[in-house]
């Protein structure tokens, strides 16, 4: 593994975008998969349910790999700044890739337009990941960041099911309990937590101007989709569509 780092430090950038291929390549697999009825006959559907399977493929792999991590070496969660391990490193580098990936499938398919806040944070994250690979700080916070990785399965699970036409199965019910929960645990409780221990150490960190900024932008960003889950989800007032006038956004009831 130590080996494997090493390669990885001299040019995070190539490694980056191998991975990039890699969750590319995925996507590909994941076509040849079938689709919902209700997917089938409109072009916007199919692409973005093929979007959402990669996004979930991810969100398995890099929310189990994050906290895994944090098991492992506990250190990842006070020592935000400095501390990494070879396998956090590999983390954040694969995780690098496929925000890389996702955006550039969402601009040459098309779809920028409708979805340019998933654009916005995926722009964001991709600049503090590729910061933390480059100079090896932040590496830890980068993880953290990942944690909301487990809520992204059940964010995911539940716009495919809302696009398969399954908001009345009892699945969906279950999974916007747990949807939820994890919003409010794994991904507001990780963004206060890396806002607050910046806050703490503003005075010391390196670009903690830059990050603290983007933290900011980011839980606005978060709070508000969290109003709209609850509004669609637990306080309902009218029938949600997922496609409007030929087009969606991704942060959408």
């Amino acid at each position: 593994m130590e080996g494997l780092l090493s390669l990885i430090q001299q040019r995070p950038s190539m490694y980056v975008a191998v991975c990039a291929l890699i969750f590319r390549v995925v996507h590909w697999i994941l076509q040849s998969l079938p689709l919902p009825k209700a997917v089938q006959h409109d072009a916007f559907r199919v692409w973005k349910w093929r979007n959402l399977s990669v996004s979930m493929v991810h969100s398995l792999l890099t929310g189990t790999w994050a906290i895994s991590c944090a098991v492992l070496s506990p250190e990842i969660l006070y020592q935000i700044h400095s501390y990494y391990t070879p396998l956090s490193y590999l983390l954040v580098c694969v995780s690098t890739g496929y925000f890389v990936q996702d955006a550039c499938d969402i601009i040459f398919s098309g779809y920028a337009r409708g979805s340019w806040e998933f654009l916005l944070h995926h722009a964001m994250v991709i600049v503090s990941f590729l910061y933390a690979l480059f100079t090896k700080r932040y590496v830890s916070g980068a993880v953290l960041a990942l944690f909301v990785e487990v809520n992204s399965v059940f964010l995911h699970t539940r716009l495919l099911l809302k696009l398969a036409g399954a908001q009345s199965s009892p699945l969906y019910t279950v999974n916007k309990m747990i949807n939820i929960f994890t919003y409010v645990t794994f991904r507001l409780g990780t963004q206060f937590y890396i806002t607050w221990y910046i806050l703490q150490n503003y005075s010391w960190m390196e670009h903690g101007g830059h990050f603290l900024t983007a933290l900011m932008l980011m839980n606005t960003m978060m709070l508000i989709y969290f109003y709209r889950l609850l509004r669609a989800d637990i306080f309902p007032k009218r029938k949600a569509h997922p496609v409007q006038n030929g087009s969606s956004t991704f942060l959408q009831d």
